[in-house]
């Protein structure tokens, strides 16, 4: 903490006492907390601070959840059209130290929620972020970027997006976030690849993927950045076995991973010990249709449905035993389809 004058942090303690009361504050507090002067504002939005409770065990890791939102009954246009029947999207963050469950604010321009089909990842110092999508008026693919700091529990718009990609591959890792794949305005499937760093709000090119991978999955295995399966322009549909690995310097083709035909979104786990990669879908029969699956510490929350038009279900997924465990009392108003999510250490 050598960037900050730590004896004013409280007056009449020694700096690293004052630290040390800073340190123990519960991160729901840290909003208010900063609005107490401007060293303590400084200190708790910090990347130093956020480290600092990281390494002494303060810090805790919740769920964030693209959720749908309940449906209010439809109501006529004032011009008597018929209302849109596209569902609308938010944040739902889930803490399972504390079993609370929350919506975080929409979006800054996006007064319902969240554009349809965005992307989210959770970035070091207690951020997630969100970036892509399609306007959920237009459907026309957007490049905003946006990122919600849980310290000061706003959101703020970020640099966008260098280009306009839909159903792209996200992850990450090492303090920078890799988007990859996915297809243009042209329905064009893409190999291209960057990487997002939120703290210096810069985008950087990455090399090319070996192969074009539209509606592929991205997941962060071992120190490296998946993109799984996925399908070429010219044959859309039919996905693919293989994945790429991307540690830096260049791609890594591995074949055989996947099964073919099967549709990589919001599904893909860790690796199997012959390989191959869990698909969530086949985990569990309780979760087959639209399956999505976040890593949570040393279990995995996994939703989805029996069947189609089932209640979701929320189920703890237990690393070494494999078995499923039901999440009990989901409240009503959080019981809705996960279309992906994100872990976030705050």
């Amino acid at each position: 903490m050598e960037s900050f004058e730590l004896s004013d942090l409280i007056p009449g303690l020694p700096g690293e006492i004052g630290l040390e009361c800073l340190t123990r504050l519960p991160y729901a507090s840290h909003r208010v907390a900063s609005w107490v002067c401007r060293c303590w504002h400084q200190l708790l939005e910090s990347r130093e601070f956020y480290h600092h409770r990281q390494h002494f065990g303060y810090t805790r890791k919740v769920a964030c959840l693209v959720q749908a939102l309940p449906r209010p009954q439809p109501q006529p246009e004032a011009d008597g059209s018929k209302p849109s029947d596209s569902p609308s999207y938010a944040i739902t963050v889930f803490d399972p130290i504390g079993g609370t469950w929350e919506r975080l604010d929409p979006v800054p321009g996006y007064p319902g929620g969240l554009p349809l089909f965005c992307q989210v990842a959770g970035f070091e110092g207690g951020k997630l972020v969100v970036m892509g999508g399609w306007d959920p008026a237009s459907y026309d693919p957007v490049t905003d970027v946006f990122l919600y700091d849980f310290a000061s529990r706003r959101w703020r718009r970020c640099a966008p997006m260098p280009s306009k990609r839909s159903f792209f591959a996200i992850g990450s890792h090492a303090g920078r976030i890799y988007v990859a794949g996915g297809h243009d305005e042209n329905k064009n499937a893409l190999r291209t690849a960057w990487a997002y760093d939120a703290w210096r709000d810069e985008w950087t090119e990455l090399p090319q993927m070996t192969r074009e991978r539209d509606e592929c999955e991205g997941i962060v295995v071992g120190g490296e950045f998946w993109v799984v399966s996925g399908y070429g322009t010219d044959s859309q549909g039919e996905f693919e076995v293989s994945a790429e690995a991307y540690a830096g310097g260049g791609w890594r083709l591995v074949e055989g991973v996947w099964e073919a035909g099967r549709c990589p979104r919001s599904s893909v786990g860790g690796f199997e010990s012959d390989g191959r990669l869990v698909s969530w879908a086949e985990s569990d029969s309780r979760v087959r249709v639209g399956p999505s699956g976040v890593a949570v510490g040393d279990m995995t929350l996994v939703t989805g449905s029996e069947y189609q038009g089932a209640a979701q279900g929320f189920y703890w997924r237990v690393r070494q035993s494999g078995k499923f465990e039901r999440v009990s009392d989901v409240p009503d108003e959080f019981s809705g389809f996960v279309q992906s999510g994100c872990c976030v250490e705050i």
